[in-house]
């Protein structure tokens, strides 16, 4: 009866061993055994990633490429091969999760919530929440969510509180941007209508549907939701009502692979080739901009 138990244990172990993904620390060797890193990339997520005419392009493609070309000094691979790997913006964490990928080169926000999911790099984008509305929206409600404080308060009876009282949110729910949509009404006693949405581009589709009449979001996941066809029947409000960090997310428990990441990472981002690849995609570095690499930064 012990050999049998014995025996059962053993065969539930291969079992469950198999079901589950690569050991995180088997990841970084698993790369150097293979000579391969598999990158993750949205397709359509214009200016983070997306496919061009032959590969794949954009801002968070040419961060994960130059920190394979780190990774390569590092690890002495100079043959390591890239292999592309396309996800969805909602598969993105699964894909991550069973070992599809290694590297998600879509910047997303290191959120509490996300990080209960997967683990993430050194900040690679500062993102944070924002509001998208229809190219037509009224230039009151343009004006309101434009306001230079994000703490300025909208007092009860005033045009504005009675604006956003009368004003349809939508928000995916069980995020970061849900529970701060809940806690900024109730701080500034505004009853707001808000709907829940599937997913980013079914808020989206919603605004434009005039179902909702403002869809808030993380800042780089709305970016890369947009429809490139599309992206003329929205305006994304330049303010920023919350300040997150967007980083590149990795399998959890993975520590030696993201200290590889991030090792790779501060090296690339005192370089000026790395202020000339920012200039690419967002214009040339203010000090705001310059602050948030500089701190985000650590020493040896």
């Amino acid at each position: 009866m012990r050999i049998k138990t014995s025996a059962l244990i053993a065969c539930a172990g291969i079992v469950l061993a198999s079901a589950m993904p690569a050991s995180a620390g088997a990841v970084l060797d698993r790369i150097t055994e293979t000579g391969h890193i598999r990158l993750g990339y949205v397709p359509d997520a214009k200016p983070f990633t997306w496919m061009g005419a032959s590969s794949p392009e954009g801002y968070g493609v040419q961060v994960c490429e130059a920190v394979v070309g780190q990774l390569k000094i590092q690890l002495g691979l100079a043959d390591l091969k890239t292999d592309w790997v396309a996800v969805s913006i909602e598969s993105r964490f699964s894909e991550v999760q069973t070992g599809n990928v290694d590297l998600l080169c879509l910047p997303t926000s290191d959120s509490l919530s996300n990080r209960d999911q997967v683990s993430f790099s050194l900040p690679v984008f500062a993102g944070g929440n924002r509001a998208v509305i229809r190219s037509d929206a009224s230039a009151t409600l343009r004006q309101t969510l434009s306001g230079a404080r994000a703490d300025k308060p909208v007092w009860r009876g005033s045009p504005a509180a009675k604006l956003l009282a009368e004003t349809t949110f939508a928000v995916v729910p069980r995020t970061s941007t849900e529970a701060w949509l809940s806690e900024r009404g109730s701080e500034l006693g505004i009853k707001a209508k808000v709907t829940q949405v599937a997913d980013y581009r079914s808020g989206l589709q919603a605004v434009l549907d005039r179902k909702a009449d403002v869809f808030f979001g993380d800042r780089s996941v709305i970016l890369g939701a947009i429809d490139p066809a599309k992206r003329d029947q929205f305006i994304v409000v330049d303010r920023l009502f919350t300040h997150e960090q967007a980083g590149l997310a990795l399998l959890k428990n993975n520590d030696d692979f993201r200290l590889a990441v991030d090792t790779a990472l501060s090296s690339v981002y005192p370089s000026k080739n790395f202020a000339d690849l920012f200039a690419r995609w967002f214009g040339p570095m203010d000090d705001r901009a310059k602050t948030f690499f500089m701190w985000n930064t650590p020493g040896k």
